[in-house]
């Protein structure tokens, strides 16, 4: 990184609620709302976004644990902000606390952990796997 992540570094995803966002509980006639996989994708690229101006080219980084708490429903066209704040750095592993909230509560809490990584070193390795299948 040209310059190593801080304790407080925030970063943001913002996003209305669409339908390819949603599950549709249609079956169970409750209205479709923001799903726990968007929801947890929204999160990282939040925390994602808080390093993305601090990695080099040959960078980039990947989530390594989620434990987050979906705490609130989100319908359609709800607008939601996710924010992940940095709270821990050990080496190349960056911790996030991470939060979503609507116009109204906030819908999610949690932990979330990054990695940053050598792009061409991880490319070589899953190449490698690749190529025992």
């Amino acid at each position: 990184m040209h310059r190593q992540a801080r304790i407080g570094d925030t970063g943001e995803f913002i996003f209305d609620v669409a339908q390819e966002h949603a599950i549709d509980f249609a079956s169970h006639r409750l209205p479709a709302v923001l799903s726990t996989p968007y929801l947890v994708y929204a999160l990282e690229n939040a925390a994602r976004n808080a390093l993305a101006p601090l990695l080099e080219d040959h960078e980039s980084c990947v989530g390594v644990h989620v434990d987050i708490e979906h705490l609130a429903a989100a319908p359609l066209g709800e607008h939601v902000v996710c924010r992940a704040r940095v709270i821990q750095i050990d080496g190349p592993m960056i911790n996030f606390q991470v939060e979503a909230v609507d116009s109204s509560e906030r819908i999610s809490r949690g932990l979330h952990k990054r990695a940053v990584i050598d792009i061409e070193r991880f490319a070589k390795r899953i190449a490698r796997k690749k190529g025992r299948q």
